[in-house]
């Protein structure tokens, strides 16, 4: 039987972000140089693939500083921790090793910077997210509120609106971001911002790739962890630029579901896309089933170059 044609668009820029890169390349890098077992507290990226691929090379993934021996490095994860969990590490004397990504590092900064001026600091952001308890933990509880939504934006009372300013999660959707900003700045005119934009430049583009691809594509995948805030932001901006369906696929069990009910005749125009957490081979895996059962025409749908680079903390260079 004939294979039917799909049009698959590949989005360019997709998956890991240079500070994924780095983080990941930090624990390889800790374990080469004090062999293994490492201590990492919480995942050091959100995908699954990546976690486990480091734990069979020795890193060992524990939720709080002390699950791990005082005697053995302890790295912290590429979405920040507050300060409290570097002192405890201080406390107990540890080596510890700072995988935070240098962009979520600028937006602790800012927040120390605001901090330090008297300013009460509203963090626009998703409740519980390890990025967002990091930022917020950079400070004394009572000077920062968190913003969720639109309607917290119109409801928060302030007590002083000329010691005001903001900041943003780096990986929130460029649009709701805007929105919540909006009201911010309209409510409190003299509140201060950072000096260049939190939402980080990989977050940015990725958004925009998938924005260009709605057009042309009747149904978007996004390869990204449930718990992965940047690939949960690629599937909305999808659905709301027109996708008449748009679809996180986190394993191979909810990609074969797909393939199921996938019919190409109604949808030729497919995109695929990667959170910044989510590693290339996993891209390359969903390629390979489609092409198992359809005659793929694979388009690169390229929207911007990317060539950032971080450094590694200069105890491992």
């Amino acid at each position: 039987m004939k294979k039917q044609n799909i049009n698959l668009y590949l989005a360019s820029p997709r998956g890991f972000c240079a500070g994924v890169d780095r983080a990941v390349k930090i624990v390889e890098e800790t374990i080469k140089k004090f062999g293994s077992p490492v201590y990492v507290r919480h995942e050091i990226v959100h995908n699954k693939d990546v976690v486990n691929s480091l734990a069979k090379i020795g890193a060992v993934f524990v939720e709080e500083v002390h699950e791990a021996p005082k005697d053995r490095p302890i790295i912290f994860s590429a979405h920040g921790v507050p300060k409290s969990v570097v002192n405890e590490a201080k406390q107990r004397k540890m080596i510890s090793i700072d995988a935070t990504c240098p962009l979520v590092t600028k937006v602790h900064n800012e927040t120390i910077r605001h901090y330090n001026l008297g300013r009460h600091i509203l963090l626009v952001g998703h409740r519980n997210h390890p990025e967002v308890i990091g930022t917020m933990g950079q400070v004394p509880n009572e000077f920062v509120s968190l913003i969720e939504t639109i309607d917290d934006a119109i409801n928060i009372k302030v007590k002083n609106t000329e010691k005001l300013a903001y900041a943003t999660q780096t990986t929130l959707s460029l649009d709701d971001t805007k929105e919540i900003l909006t009201v911010l700045i309209k409510r409190f005119p003299s509140i201060k911002g950072p000096n260049s934009e939190d939402i980080c430049y990989a977050t940015t583009n990725r958004q925009q790739a998938v924005k260009s691809m709605a057009k042309l594509c009747d149904t978007i995948l996004v390869i990204g962890a449930q718990n992965s805030s940047n690939s949960l932001r690629l599937v909305e901006v999808a659905l709301s630029h027109g996708v008449k369906t748009a679809q996180l696929i986190p394993d191979e069990y909810t990609l074969n579901k797909f393939l199921e009910s996938f019919n190409p005749s109604l949808t030729p125009n497919l995109g695929l896309t990667a959170g910044a957490s989510a590693p290339e081979t996993l891209v390359q895996v969903l390629i390979s089933k489609l092409k198992k059962d359809f005659e793929v025409n694979l388009v690169d749908h390229t929207v911007t170059k990317e060539n950032v680079t971080f450094n590694l903390p200069k105890i491992l260079r």
